[in-house]
């Protein structure tokens, strides 16, 4: 009984600040409902025992996605209200989106419900004799080891395109030389000296 109220109470916390996020006008208080409702969300995945999703929504969400966006709400002047003078426009292909979406969440919810096969590779008792942590690790670095590594390249590859395509020269500014600071000897570099006792260095 408490379980379900629990449900209940924070399904309708998450379905206002989702509605909040997209009705309100001032963006800052668009992107506090949006962290508000990940919350929410966290808390529904740890009612139903998935304790690393949860952590996950904060971490990467909460901590990451959702304050980087507030803060670029925040520093960039955007006009939002230019922005939305042509949003009726699109107004009937985001229904058609939201009608698919739930279909597709409709048909997953579905068959999920089905019974696993008795061949199948992991069963429901050994899911729940082990924690999400333990389970999604040996699952991703057995199974999925391969994808995973490659998903980390393309990483990778994306924050050294991003850096590049920022980085500008500027007159002025001096710069870390490390080629330079490798190639030194100690001879260079350091110098020994004989402090006599009772005495400083000048």
């Amino acid at each position: 009984m408490v379980a379900n109220l629990l449900f209940f109470f924070f399904s309708g916390l998450m379905l206002a600040s989702a509605m909040g996020v997209i009705a309100v006008r001032n963006p800052v208080h668009s992107v506090l409902l949006l962290i508000f409702a990940f919350f929410n969300s966290a808390a529904l995945f740890i009612l139903l025992g998935a304790e690393m999703i949860a952590m996950l929504i904060v971490i990467v969400y909460v901590g990451a996605v959702a304050v980087l966006f507030l803060f670029v709400v925040m520093m960039l002047n955007i006009n939002f209200a230019r922005m939305k003078e042509g949003a009726m426009r699109y107004l009937p292909l985001g229904i058609l989106v939201a009608v698919i979406l739930f279909v597709q969440i409709y048909m997953a919810l579905k068959y999920s419900m089905a019974v696993l096969p008795e061949d199948a590779h992991y069963t429901l008792k050994a899911v729940y004799q082990t924690s999400n942590a333990h389970e999604i690790g040996r699952v991703l670095y057995t199974d999925y080891f391969l994808a995973f590594q490659l998903s980390g390249l393309l990483l990778l590859v994306a924050m050294i395109g991003a850096i590049v395509l920022t980085f500008r020269r500027r007159d002025g500014v001096r710069r870390q030389h490390i080629g330079t600071q490798l190639s030194r000897d100690s001879r260079r570099t350091i110098e020994v000296v004989k402090v006599p006792t009772g005495k400083g260095v000048s």
